[in-house]
């Protein structure tokens, strides 16, 4: 598959198909943001031709979509590592018992959890505490300082209606800013962090024994991809705390601003409703996403399945690595 190809596909003002030699069948979505693919059954063995052009295409789409992929868990597991060298499920949460690999997500399970702070903590604790708006939209795991790169995302139980998850390419995001507020950003680093127990939702110990406490990195406010070498907003809502160089009102501004066009630019955003069998494969270097979106407004049960391969360190334009200041980085089974 030739990048030339696809990038006439998705640059099209009628996105059209792009067929492969094999049957495969990559259709864009939109024009900026995703892509379907059929004529593929992952539950085969997928030669290298294959697997390139989807790589490819991954690159170039950001996010691809499978229907009708009955998938077990192991061949999940297999479909991934054809992207890299496979993670644990989590660095903080346990994967399923039988398959440590994948991490799954009960939409039924998430009213359960209580919180063990009383009263009084809870309001000293929103006493001491910023949040921005739209913290549902992240990037997997950035507060270790190697988020993973590729995630796969597979429906198990699925409603009707609603339980969507939304995508944004945070290239275009970037591309859309002013020249001189991208020179500005290009040597920014932001500080990201997790620590569940101090909001009062300590998670059980590891499965494996490793540490699973506070976390905290310092990543590159912008960050160039590895591959294409395309730069693009290293935002994660969810987990982006502040700017160390500027002040605390300037660093809250800023992050309030970019948050606020991340969630609000939804040309840059693909939408995707799942299906039991459905697969999202996504580029985590490159995109933030939000899933459930409209989890308040439904009652289904809602039930997904997760992996993640090589964890990867982001490097901005001024040469600055992404680095781990509290908890462990992340790692691959080998």
């Amino acid at each position: 598959m030739s990048q030339t190809i696809l990038a006439r596909a998705h640059e099209s003002s009628e996105p059209s198909p792009v067929r492969e030699s094999e049957g495969v069948i990559i259709t864009p979505t939109g024009p900026v943001i995703g892509a379907e693919v059929r004529g593929i059954d992952l539950r085969d063995t997928l030669d290298g031709p294959t697997i390139e052009g989807l790589r490819q295409a991954l690159l170039r789409h950001k996010v691809l979509f499978f229907h009708d992929q009955p998938l077990t868990d192991a061949e999940q597991v297999r479909f991934s590592r054809y992207f890299g060298q496979i993670t644990p499920a989590h660095p903080i949460k346990n994967g399923l018992s039988e398959q440590p690999e994948i991490m799954e997500n009960v939409k039924s399970l998430g009213p359960l959890r209580q919180n063990v702070l009383n009263e009084v903590e809870q309001q000293q604790l929103r006493a001491n505490s910023r949040h921005f708006r739209s913290r549902g939209w992240h990037t997997d795991i950035t507060f270790v300082a190697n988020p993973t790169s590729i995630s796969f995302l597979r429906g198990i139980e699925t409603p009707a209606f609603g339980g969507d998850t939304a995508w944004v390419d945070l290239e275009a995001l970037y591309e859309s800013l002013s020249e001189p507020l991208r020179v500005f950003l290009d040597g920014l680093t932001a500080i990201h962090g997790r620590d569940d127990a101090r909001i009062g939702f300590p998670h059980p110990p590891r499965q494996d024994g490793r540490y699973n406490g506070a976390f905290l990195a310092e990543h590159p406010l912008v960050r160039i991809h590895p591959e294409t070498g395309r730069r693009s907003l290293f935002l994660s809502p969810g987990f982006i705390r502040y700017i160390p160089t500027l002040r605390p009102g300037e660093s809250d501004t800023l992050l309030s601003f970019l948050i606020e066009e991340l969630a609000g630019r939804i040309d840059l955003q693909a939408r995707f409703h799942w299906t039991a069998h459905s697969l999202a494969v996504w580029d985590n270097r490159a995109t933030a996403h939000w899933g459930p979106v409209d989890d308040p407004y439904f009652s289904n049960e809602r039930i997904v399945r997760r992996t993640t391969v090589d964890p990867d360190l982001a490097l901005g334009p001024d040469g600055f690595q992404s680095r781990q200041i509290l908890g462990e980085s992340f790692y691959a089974y080998r």
